[in-house]
């Protein structure tokens, strides 16, 4: 990990203030006061976002993870400007041999033409309908979607063929397709997650410097209920030490229309975890050590832990612990008493571009 020292305002809007280099590099490289006059061009801030187009082949992926409750997934983007610090998605920019730190933040890659891929996917003769979860990976309401609409393109294509869907967002971007996501809902076609980590606005604007605040999320859920979509809440992930209010984050998306709920623990993979550990150093420096600790509690004495069986909620007495809470306050309020059944049988193929439908 470097050592250069970064002020807290140079990180300000970003989850991280470095290109951190990513684990196929063979050099890294380091800032350095000559004591020469002035800064290099790439010094200059606040960094700018960058949109780089990608001609996808295939847009669905097939999702064999036994610890996940869907088996299609589909991300118009890759890469995120929500920056959160957390995101086990950073490394994959790693394989565009770009950082997984600041520029997964700022080198967003669009996937031009989704809509047209995913109707050519869904149009195939053998192709069997399945729930899609849309934005598993990174944020499909990230701030680029204002102006490319890739989402909303995408859910258009699933509104006219009946195709079942959800999604998870940190977003309210999602209110603006509610013309279609609630038809969709009251068909059962159609659920909405969204992810309130703590509602402690200061440590939102540190963990998650460009997404909705905590307020903003809960006037969504709210909006999505009247709507008489079904919407639920993500508190993922659970860091200790830092993320501490679950009970009132529970209670608080009860009141305002969510009706089931998740969480997840902490996930370090590969350049994840320096970045992670270079941001509590950075902003919480006196309890660095001790929320590494407890991370590692739930590891197996290891930053990180892969195994399907307890990745997500990681195991031993901490993680017990957290797992108590959540089920003994889910269990009081009222959540998950009912699964959301999504309703595959309407499914119709898409007609062929250009030729609309008669009934």
């Amino acid at each position: 990990m470097s050592s250069t020292s970064i002020p807290i305002e140079a990180i300000k809007g970003r989850g991280t203030a470095t290109r951190f280099p990513h684990r196929f590099e063979r050099d890294a490289r380091e800032a350095f006061d000559d004591g020469w006059e002035g800064e290099p061009a790439d010094a200059a801030w606040p960094p700018r976002t960058e949109v780089i187009w990608e001609d996808p082949r295939s847009v669905i992926g097939d999702v064999d993870s036994p610890d996940v409750y869907f088996e299609r997934s589909l991300n118009p983007y890759r890469g995120c400007e929500h920056g959160c610090i957390y995101c086990y998605a950073r490394p994959t920019h790693s394989y565009l041999n770009m950082s997984p730190g600041l520029d997964f933040e700022t080198r967003i890659i669009a996937k031009r033409g989704v809509a047209d891929v995913l109707r050519r996917e869904i149009s195939r003769r053998n192709y069997e309908p399945k729930m899609i979860a849309i934005g598993t990976a990174t944020d499909c309401y990230q701030p680029v979607e204002r102006e490319l609409r890739l989402t909303r393109s995408v859910i258009e294509v699933l509104h006219e063929t009946d195709h079942a869907f959800s999604l998870v967002t940190k977003s309210a971007g999602v209110e603006r397709d509610l013309d279609l996501i609630a038809p969709m809902a009251h068909k059962k076609l159609a659920a909405i997650y969204v992810t309130i980590t703590t509602l402690d606005p200061e440590l939102t604007r540190k963990l998650e410097p460009r997404a909705a605040a905590p307020h903003r999320r809960l006037r969504l859920l709210r909006t999505l209920a009247e709507a008489g979509v079904p919407c639920g809440v993500s508190l993922a992930p659970q860091i200790p030490f830092l993320t501490e209010d679950m009970e009132q984050v529970l209670e608080a998306a009860w009141e305002a229309g969510a009706r089931s709920a998740f969480y997840h623990v902490l996930r370090l993979p590969w350049e994840v975890s320096p970045l992670f550990r270079q941001w509590l150093q950075m902003h919480f420096p006196q309890r660095a050590d001790r929320v590494m600790a407890r991370v590692q509690d739930m590891r197996g004495g290891k930053d990180y832990d892969a195994d399907f069986a307890t990745r997500m909620k990681g195991s031993g007495p901490w993680a017990e612990l957290i797992g108590q809470r959540f089920r003994k306050a889910a269990t009081r309020l009222g959540f998950n008493r009912e699964r959301v059944e999504m309703d595959t049988t309407l499914f119709r193929p898409p007609s062929p571009a250009g030729q609309g439908r008669l009934f």
